[in-house]
């Protein structure tokens, strides 16, 4: 029950007790009222400072489940990235080699995702470090799984022609056993026969009589028939595709014309001395993508372990050339 209030009265010397008219009973209540609304301010204030509501204690478990799992997501792409890296080692040095394909360079394999700011909108966030670093991985991933099935695509077309590029390498002796006299020279640092100098030899010379058959060492087209009295002399290029060329130099007279498919084994011409030479030989090169390399790697068809080991002694030792 509320206390009655009284208020002293001078005049009749006695206490008389307060009533409250209606504005006095509003102001009480309004007073009441702020007073309630200051606290409910106060309380809330620090319980939701110091305290987490339901919905946020939710929320933060939510984070956290999110963060956990974008770890997890890392961790996983981290193990696919040593996977893929592995896919391209083996595709690079093993599957491309035997194929004779040029490995894919890493300037592609590691380009990086092009774009202004691809992740702006992932920035910003308590997580965005994380998820923006698991993003990124996720493309690149994504770029290089795109590359190693185009590189796929390749290698099982060139699996389907894998009969075409065997018989495309030049990989015979461009003159039988039988008729060889001796190989004059081989790949490497020589003394010129007639220059007397030190030059460099491009090539393999065997040394035979004129008149000797000389063959296309691979199948191919007949890129160019060429007559000279100088340098190379009479002599026959054979384009095998692939990459493959072999130049045959040297040559007495030819069999083939300029756009002529020849196959392995044909004959294309006979040993001669034409252009700058010292003696009847043929002067063999293999070339690969444009560049001239050794031809004693490419006779591995019709040499035994033998022949080609006495095949590489003979044409590693110094001496002259014929040319």
């Amino acid at each position: 029950m509320t206390r009655a209030k009284y208020k002293f009265d001078p005049e009749s010397l006695s206490f008389n007790k307060i009533r409250l008219g209606f504005t006095g009973w509003l102001l009480k209540l309004l007073k009441y009222f702020f007073a309630g609304v200051v606290l409910s301010i106060a309380f809330y204030m620090v319980t939701y400072r110091f305290f987490e509501s339901p919905a946020e204690k939710l929320l933060r478990r939510d984070n956290e489940q999110l963060k956990l799992q974008y770890e997890i997501l890392n961790n996983r792409l981290g193990q696919l990235a040593e996977v893929m890296q592995d896919l391209e080692e083996r595709d690079d040095n093993i599957y491309r080699t035997v194929f004779e394909a040029e490995p894919i360079p890493k300037s592609i394999r590691e380009a990086g995702i092009g774009g202004v700011n691809r992740y702006a909108k992932l920035e910003g966030y308590t997580n965005s470090e994380l998820i923006i670093s698991s993003n990124k991985r996720l493309d690149k991933l994504h770029k290089q799984i795109y590359i190693q099935s185009k590189s796929y695509d390749e290698l099982v077309n060139l699996a389907l022609t894998k009969e075409e590029l065997l018989g495309a390498v030049p990989a015979i002796q461009p003159i039988s056993n039988k008729d060889l006299t001796r190989t004059a020279s081989g790949w490497g640092w020589r003394i010129h026969p007639i220059y007397k100098i030190r030059k460099f030899h491009y090539g393999i010379d065997f040394t035979a009589s004129t008149g000797t058959d000389i063959y296309a060492t691979g199948n191919g087209v007949i890129e160019a028939v060429i007559k000279a009295y100088r340098g190379y002399g009479n002599h026959v290029i054979v384009d095998h595709g692939y990459g493959f060329k072999s130049l045959y130099a040297h040559m007495h007279d030819f069999n083939v014309r300029p756009g002529q498919a020849v196959n392995r084994g044909d004959v294309i011409g006979t040993v001669g001395s034409s252009g700058t030479s010292t003696g009847p030989h043929l002067h063999y090169e293999i070339l690969k993508g444009g560049e001239k390399v050794n031809p004693i790697n490419y006779f591995f068809n019709d040499l035994n372990p033998e022949e080609y080991e006495q095949m590489i002694e003979i044409s590693t030792n110094s001496g002259q050339t014929f040319d």
